[in-house]
C-alpha cells in the first residue's frame, strides 16, 4: 500500500506539473502551424504570471489574476505577429525580444509597486485557484484502489487543470475537424496557395497568435495563483521552453504533445523526490544533477530519439504576397 501512495503522488505531481507545458505547448502549435515560429512562449507565460499575482493581490479575485494574465499575453502575442506577420521579421529575434524583455520588465515592475524584491504579496483565499471536489471524492476515498485513484488524481485539482485536459481533445477537434483547423494548416503549409483561394494569410496568422496568448496566458496564471501563491523572479524556469521541446517532440499534434508535457513533468516530479536520498552505489548525487534531469532527458530526446520531425513546411518563413 505504500508503494501504491507513493505511485499516486507522483502521478498526482505530474499532472500538476505537466498543466503549464500543455497549455504553453497548445499554444505554440496554434502558432507554428500557422507558420509563425514561437519561441516567446516563456516570456508570454511570465508576463502572464506576474499580472495575474499582481491583479488578484490588489483585487483578491484570482478571476480577474486570470483575466489580467491572459490579457497581458495576448497582447505580448499580438506584438510578436505584428511584428513577424505585419512587418515580416525575424521571427526567432522576435520572440526573444519578448522573452528578455519581460524577464526584466516583471521584476522591475515587481519592485516598483510591492517593494518585496520583485515578487507580489502572498496570495490566499479567494486570490488564489484552490482544489475542486469532484462529487462522490471524498465517499470513495476509503475504497482500495479505485476510490483512491479517483479521490486523489482525478479529484482534487484546481480550474486549470482540468481546462489543461479539456483543451488537448478540443485542439485535436478544432486542428483537425473544422474548417478553421483546415486553414491554419493550410497557411502553415502552403501560403500562397492559401491566398489564391481567397483567404488572408495574415488574419489567419493574427488568429493563431490569439489562441497562443490566451493558452500561454491560462499557463503563467496558473505558475503564480495555482501552482504557486505568488510571483517570483523567473519562475517559469524554462517551462516554455520545455513546452516548445514537447511540440517538436510530439510533431506538431495535440495528442503526442500531451505525452511529451507528461513525460517531462514525470521526471520533474520524481526529480524532487530524488533530492538528498542516497541511492545504491551512488550515494546521494547533488541537488543540482537531480533538478537538471527534465532538461537533459529533453536534450537527448530531441537530439536521437525523435527521429525527423518535420515542422510545417510554411513555418518561420514570412509571407509576402504575390503581384
Amino acid at each position: 500500500m505504500d508503494t501504491l501512495l507513493v505511485l499516486v503522488s507522483i502521478i498526482d505531481a505530474t499532472l500538476r506539473v505537466a498543466t503549464p507545458l500543455v497549455l504553453a505547448a497548445l499554444g505554440g502549435l496554434y502558432a507554428e502551424r500557422s507558420g509563425v515560429v514561437d519561441i516567446g512562449l516563456e516570456g508570454k507565460m511570465l508576463g502572464a504570471a506576474f499580472a495575474a499575482a499582481a491583479v488578484a493581490a490588489v483585487s483578491g479575485s484570482a478571476l480577474l489574476g486570470l483575466v489580467a494574465g491572459v490579457a497581458v499575453s495576448v497582447a505580448l502575442a499580438l506584438v510578436h505577429a505584428y511584428a513577424s506577420v505585419t512587418h515580416n521579421g525575424n521571427q526567432v529575434v522576435s520572440g526573444m525580444a519578448i522573452n528578455i524583455m519581460v524577464a526584466g520588465l516583471a521584476p522591475t515592475l515587481g519592485v516598483a509597486w510591492f517593494r518585496q524584491g520583485g515578487q507580489t504579496p502572498q496570495l490566499a483565499g479567494d486570490a488564489r485557484f484552490t482544489p475542486i471536489d469532484l462529487p462522490f471524492a471524498r465517499a470513495l476515498e476509503s475504497v482500495p484502489v479505485v476510490g483512491q485513484l479517483y479521490s486523489e488524481i482525478i479529484s482534487g485539482h484546481n480550474l486549470i487543470v482540468y481546462i489543461a485536459a479539456a483543451a488537448v481533445p478540443f485542439s485535436a477537434w478544432l486542428v483537425f475537424r473544422t474548417r478553421f483547423g483546415l486553414r491554419l494548416r493550410a497557411v502553415g503549409e502552403n501560403p500562397h496557395a492559401v491566398d489564391t483561394a481567397g483567404v488572408s494569410v495574415a488574419d489567419m496568422r493574427y488568429r493563431a497568435m490569439v489562441l497562443c496568448g490566451v493558452l500561454c496566458g491560462i499557463a503563467g496564471a496558473y505558475l503564480s495563483t495555482a501552482h504557486s501563491a505568488a510571483f517570483v523572479r523567473d519562475m517559469t524556469a524554462g517551462k516554455g521552453y520545455l513546452a516548445l521541446a514537447a511540440l517538436i517532440f510530439g510533431k506538431w499534434k495535440p495528442w503526442p504533445t500531451l505525452t511529451a508535457c507528461l513525460l517531462f513533468a514525470f521526471t520533474d516530479a520524481v526529480q524532487v523526490r530524488l533530492q538528498g536520498v542516497p541511492l545504491p552505489l551512488v550515494g546521494v548525487i547533488p541537488v543540482q544533477f537531480i533538478q537538471a534531469i527534465p532538461y537533459i532527458l529533453t536534450v537527448l530526446l530531441l537530439a536521437g530519439f525523435v527521429g525527423k520531425a518535420a515542422a510545417p513546411r510554411a513555418s518561420g518563413i514570412p509571407f509576402v504576397k504575390d503581384r
